[in-house]
């Protein structure tokens, strides 16, 4: 069993994000049987301009993960370029944990940009509706992701922590992966761990 040990900075992520993961792994690599305690949860400002703060929670997640593990580090790219920063961001997590396996995903813009990627799967679901247009639209486009989701959703409010795992695991993962470049980049790191070229 491989355990892997995710940083994450939104409430929902918390819970969403192992739910993700384990969706992952049953739909790529059935074969694998993966371990994801729960996320070490920071402030994004504080992890991305504070080195002691950074090298702290991924030396925690290190532990975490144990000599065979990986960890995952998730986080919002907002109005970053996800590959410049994730770049950046890469480099110093080799030189902060250079005896494991990290990867940096940004979610370009938000984790809810996965779900406009997979609108067509969450029709219905929890008061969601989204129109043709809607379904046409860019699916890492709109600046407020969370914003999309909530206009669309009827008679309730979109809430992260209950709304998020709720949505996570409904969502149909191959539409996310056509349609989001960033939950592409997750699928693409998961791939290259659980499936190294021979």
């Amino acid at each position: 069993m491989t355990r892997v040990s995710c940083i994450v900075e939104g409430h929902g992520e918390v819970v969403s994000l192992p739910l993700l993961l384990r969706r992952i792994a049953q739909w790529r690599t059935p074969q694998t049987h993966v371990d994801v305690p729960l996320p070490i949860r920071v402030h994004r400002d504080r992890f991305l301009r504070k080195d002691e703060e950074f090298r702290r929670h991924l030396n925690l997640a290190a532990k975490k993960a144990g000599d065979e593990g990986w960890i995952v580090v998730l986080l919002d790219a907002d109005d970053d370029c996800p590959a410049t920063l994730g770049r950046a961001l890469a480099e110093r997590a080799r030189a902060a944990v250079p005896h494991r396996r990290v990867s940096i995903i940004l979610a370009n813009r938000e984790f809810e940009s996965w779900f406009i990627g997979a609108a067509a799967s969450l029709q219905g679901h929890r008061g969601f509706r989204a129109s043709a247009d809607d379904l046409a639209i860019e699916a890492e486009m709109p600046r407020d992701a969370k914003g999309w989701i909530r206009q669309r959703m009827q008679e309730r409010s979109y809430g992260e922590t209950t709304d998020q795992p709720a949505f996570t695991a409904e969502m149909d993962l191959q539409q996310a992966l056509d349609r989001c470049r960033s939950f592409r980049k997750l699928c693409s790191e998961w791939d290259a761990f659980f499936m190294p070229a021979h």
